[in-house]
């Protein structure tokens, strides 16, 4: 049941996650190429996973134990939020965006980060289609490790703070290499750094 409701949160999120398009990527940080500029997004979205950790583990110092499933869906989503605008950004870097409105967008980001690889272009989903069977079983698949990863940064003492900044900088970082390498192997003419 928990799990079920940490996938709608996230799946609620992924519409609202703002995106920068490339134009703004490039005025944002102008002068740099494709691979730069994707270490740039990279190095921004661990920093942000591992606050969403400290923060959280700093939070599950507090002597609450029932906070302990508000705790830990706070840091799955604010992970999960984290992790989506850097699959959508390191798609518009890399030339690859992927087709439709947002919400269509937002469901090609969610079934990346579920799989915790690259955007399957060519076969673009609505949000609604997208949410039945298959992709609902993987991302409540990836919440789950997401979740089973995460209850030691809860652990008393601040030590959950640093242990919670640690992984999910190590987590987002992982997952950014997966979607970077599958981004590099389909990136074509003046989208390569």
């Amino acid at each position: 049941m928990y799990v079920r409701a940490v996938t709608e949160r996230v799946i609620d999120l992924a519409p609202r996650v703002p995106v920068r398009d490339l134009t703004t990527l490039r005025s944002q940080f102008p002068g740099l190429s494709t691979e730069e500029l994707a270490d740039r997004l990279v190095a921004g979205a661990t920093r942000s996973a591992a606050a969403v950790g400290a923060g959280v583990g700093g939070a599950a110092m507090l002597p609450v134990p029932p906070a302990l499933p508000a705790e830990l869906t706070a840091e799955i989503v604010g992970v999960a939020g984290v992790e989506l605008k850097l699959i959508a950004e390191l798609h518009e870097v890399y030339g690859r965006r992927a087709p439709g409105n947002a919400r269509e967008r937002a469901a090609a980001c969610l079934s990346a980060w579920a799989s915790e690889r690259g955007m399957e272009l060519t076969r673009p989903a609505t949000l609604s289609t997208a949410m039945n069977g298959e992709l609902r079983r993987r991302l409540r698949q990836q919440i789950t490790k997401r979740a089973l990863r995460t209850l030691p940064n809860l652990a008393p003492f601040l030590i959950g703070a640093a242990a919670g900044a640690v992984l999910n900088r190590r987590d987002t970082a992982r997952l950014a290499e997966r979607v970077r390498a599958d981004l590099r192997v389909g990136a074509t003419g003046p989208h390569r750094g």
